[in-house]
């Protein structure tokens, strides 16, 4: 299945995951970028973006799992985000922690909370019309996803 006919499937998990990988490259871009500030605030909530992008990238490529060396808490982790509800909710909270860098001001980190939503309701739209849950096969769903869960 090409990556045209899993958009036109018309499933909220799909259109979550490929948002989710877009919030992983905004996280990593902005969560660097914004390191080299001179406000406390936006350091530490950049260095918790640049942390989620690595987080999201396990929840998002269910494949680096088996790939990459990580403990059994990690992996019990990631694992509960298996559900359209487990993921909009980590999104939201990370959303969340985003929104917070406007507390001393307004910086780049915007973008990620703004995306990071974007992720996150088009798991709660999936959530809401009980859609399967199905990864992307382009991002190793099917049958590299059956291995690991």
């Amino acid at each position: 299945m090409t990556l045209a006919e899993e958009f036109r499937e018309r499933n909220f998990n799909i259109y979550g995951q490929w948002a989710g990988i877009l919030c992983i490259v905004l996280c990593f871009a902005l969560g660097i970028a914004n390191i080299f500030t001179t406000n406390v605030l936006h350091i530490i909530i950049s260095v918790i973006c640049l942390a989620s992008s690595f987080v999201l990238l396990f929840i998002e490529v269910p494949f680096l799992l088996r790939i990459c060396p990580t403990s059994s808490k990690f992996d019990d982790f990631i694992r509960r985000f298996t559900t359209s509800w487990m993921r909009a909710a980590i999104y939201l909270v990370l959303s969340g922690i985003q929104w917070a860098s406007l507390a001393k001001g307004a910086c780049s980190l915007i973008a990620a909370a703004v995306f990071l939503d974007i992720a996150a309701i088009f798991y709660a739209l999936a959530g809401l019309k009980s859609q399967e849950f199905i990864r992307s096969k382009t991002l190793g769903g099917a049958g590299v996803a059956q291995m690991i869960v």
